[in-house]
This record gives structure tokens, sequence and C-alpha cells, in this order.
């Protein structure tokens, strides 16, 4: 009976398990065994934040119940494997016999980064990416009078929203001249930053942290920023990114970079070995795509396309068009294909945004084909199968804006946006189109039915 072992039980290493009992049903009998010393069960790590917030329960955020595992045969150990034995096929842990498999998954997750700031060891300095973590915050909480939080990403504006639920006074420090402006356009970088300071956070932008001081019994005292202005703290939150979580493999035969080499098939240099999910550093990515993803589809993607090469074909690693999804405060975020911090020729895009600041629609598009290339939203949700669908087609702008209805997916009653839009369109583009769609479901069924007839 072939043995499979994955390290890590993050949505990445779960979907390899699952799915490779699913495809090895009519195989030989495959033992999977996962292994992981964050937490004894699968949780959805994007919920860690409702947890603390209280709108959810830990056990609200394992989307399996406990006996699923068992069901399936998926043997889950809770443990931590301290060294590998290529060679001999062997994981190694502090005090249990070592264990042995025929096929080896890494699926070992990110940690949060820490760079050498001063004063990062002390107690009140944490991030936010693992169980643990936000075990600490808890226990940390009713003694944060102030809150300090380095960093302008997600996981940053996460950590915000939680302690504001509690009314623990915030300050932000983010390098950029607006929040996330490396990633967001200008116009929805401000208008975001404008948000965050809506909700009574304190944002300080071109700001760095220099250094975390001590208060004499090894906590948090406060921070010095790079301006030499001092804040009194308690806590200090590091979110200045991740990166894959991977120290203990990097002194044997495994290649790495930042994180595991694999290449299309997310094999390693070692046979029998691949890395899957934040860990797994490709080395030859698609177009327009990172070595490095660390985001939630690319790594459920991965644990599909491992779980086919093991039992059914060799299947190559496609994550298929750029989407992401967040939620900064009360505005919601989605972004599909390719939209760039700073839009440079060839490229150009269509800006609308509501008279209220808190929603907007952005679609780029090639200035010489007039070709959709990406969707970026604010407060507003469009069909993920739809913008994909517009970006694979190669659709030119105008069709798009003709159907926009298409993509809408907001609730009842919301407000239609499609007429101020298109109007601002065919005022700004010298144009004279008119809507042809709604969004009711036989329009989009209709789409997708003519859609696979053109290709």
């Amino acid at each position: 009976m072939p043995h499979i072992a994955i390290i890590g039980n993050g949505i990445a290493g779960i979907t390899a398990a699952r799915f490779i009992r699913k495809l090895s049903a009519s195989l030989p009998e495959h033992q999977i065994s996962v292994i992981s010393s964050e937490s004894e069960f699968f949780f959805s790590r994007t919920a860690l934040m409702y947890v603390y917030m209280g709108h959810m329960r830990w056990k609200d955020i394992q989307p399996y119940e406990t006996g699923f595992w068992e069901k399936n045969r998926i043997n889950l150990i809770y443990n931590t494997v301290q060294e590998i034995d290529f060679k001999e096929k062997r994981l190694k842990f502090n005090q249990d016999p070592p264990l042995s498999y025929d096929k080896l998954i890494l699926a070992t997750g990110s940690k949060s980064n820490t760079f050498d700031l001063p004063g990062r060891h002390l107690a009140g300095v944490t991030g936010l990416y693992s169980k643990q973590d936000l075990e600490r915050i808890e226990s940390l909480s009713p003694k944060i009078k102030k809150a300090v939080i380095t960093g302008g990403g997600l996981i940053g504006i996460e950590l915000a929203e939680m302690f504001h639920s509690r009314n623990i006074p915030v300050t932000m420090l983010v390098r950029e001249t607006d929040y996330w402006s490396s990633v967001l356009p200008p116009e929805e970088a401000k208008m975001i930053s404008g948000h965050i300071r809506e909700h009574h956070i304190d944002l300080k932008l071109e700001t760095q942290l220099k250094s975390i001081t001590d208060d004499g019994q090894g906590s948090v005292a406060g921070i010095i920023t790079d301006r030499n202005e001092e804040i009194a703290c308690e806590f200090v939150g590091l979110t200045i990114g991740v990166r894959p979580n991977i120290d203990f493999l990097r002194s044997g035969p495994l290649e790495c970079d930042k994180g595991i080499l694999v290449n299309e098939y997310l094999e390693t240099n070692i046979p029998d070995v691949y890395a899957i999910g934040d860990c797994a550093q490709i080395r030859t990515p698609n177009s327009g795509r990172k070595n490095i993803e660390a985001v939630w589809y690319t790594g459920r993607i991965m644990g599909e396309t491992v779980a086919h090469t093991l039992c059914r074909r060799k299947t190559m690693y496609n994550p298929g068009i750029w989407y992401n999804s967040a939620k900064f405060f009360d505005i919601e975020y989605q972004v599909y294909g390719l939209v760039p911090a700073q839009i440079k020729s060839p490229l150009n895009s269509f800006y609308w945004e509501d008279p209220n600041g808190k929603k907007s629609v952005r679609l780029i598009y090639d200035d010489e084909s007039r070709i959709i290339k990406g969707f970026n939203l604010m407060g507003i949700r469009f069909r993920h199968e739809v913008c994909e669908r517009w970006i694979q087609l190669e659709t030119k702008l105008d069709e798009v804006i003709a159907n926009i209805r298409l993509a809408f997916f907001d609730p009842e009653f919301f407000k239609d946006i499609a007429p101020e839009l298109i109007q601002q369109y065919n005022r700004e583009q010298g144009k004279n189109i008119a809507l042809r769609s709604t969004n009711s479901l036989n329009a989009v069924l209709q789409f997708f039915k003519q859609s696979k007839s053109n290709t």
C-alpha cells in the first residue's frame, strides 16, 4: 500500500489529501498521512480575524466535521517534523518513531516576516498568520491600551479591524504614499486610505518602524519611527509580508531559493517529493504571474494538481487568470486579470467612481487593440466566471461595457450603477454605446452558451 505523506494541513495540503482519496477510489488503496503542529484539524486561515471579533467560534472555521478524516481514511498526525531523510524516505520527529513514506508533499505554508528589527523578540510583538498568533494576540489583548501595526498589506488591515472591534486605539505605519499603493492604482489606494481614517485609525503614511522599545521586563513599551517619532504602545503587529516556512529544509539536498523550487509539475529536484502552496517557488512561472503566490486559491489548485499527478496522469500546474479578493473594513475588493499599480502604455484604463467615494470600477485594456485585460473593483461585486471569460476570449472593451450588467453580482435592491458608468464611458471615449443586457440568471447562462460556441 503506497504511503503518501503531506507536511502541512492548510488549504494546499488538505486539498491534496482530499483529491488523492477521491481520485484513487478505483486504484490500489493509498495510505495518506497529514502532519501539522499548528492545529489538530484544518481551519480557514482567512477567518481567524472573525474568531477574535466574536463573529465566529473556533469550531465554525473548521470546514469539516472531526469524523470526516476517519471516514475518508486520512490519518492526521499532530506533530512537528524536525528532519527529513530524503534518501531513506523517512520523516523524523523529536520523540516519536520516524515515519516512512513513498511519496512526499511539502505544504509547509508561510511565516510572518520580522526582518532585523531591534526589539522584534519582545513580548507583545507578533504577526497574524497562524493559530498560535491568534492565541497570542487574544492573551495580550486585555493589557493593550494602544496597538501599532507596521505594514500596508491585507493582514495589516485585518489586524487593525480586529483591534477596532474592541475599541483598542490603533496606529498604522505605511511606507507608501497611500495604503497599499504598491498594489492598488492611485485612486483606489487613496480611497482606502481615507476609509481607514474614517474608522478612526491613525494612519501614518510614508512612515516606517525603526525600533521597538523595551519596558525593562521584556515586553513592548513603545516604538520609534524612521521620523524619530516615539509612540507608546503595548502591542506591535508586524504585517510586513510573509515568507515560505522552509528554514528546517535549507541545510539538506532540497533545492531552495526564497521557496522550494519546483517545475511546472510541482516536482522538486528530489524524486517523489513535491511542494505546493505558499512554500513552493515556480522555476518558470506563467507570463504575468509571480513565482511565489501566497493566496488561498492557488494553494487549492496546486493541491488538486499534484493529486492528479499522483493518482491518474502527470498534470501541469496552471493557475489560470489572476484573481484575489479582500475586505477593507466596509469596502469589498476584487481583482481579475492584469491590474498594475501604475498603468502605463501599452495599457490604459477606464475608471468610474461613485460620488460617495466607496465604490469604483476600473477596466484595464490594451490601448491599441482595445482588448480587456483586467478588472479592479471596490465595493462592487462582479461574477468571477464572467470576468474570466471576457479576459480569456480577448473581448473588446466596447463589448464589455455594453454587456456590463452581466458581470454585476450585487444583492437585490443595490443601486444600479450601470447607467452612470456607461454614460461616463460614452462621454470620455466619444462613444454612443447602449446597455444590451441584464444580470438575470438566464442572461448569464445565455452568455456562456454563446461564448463557448465561439470557441
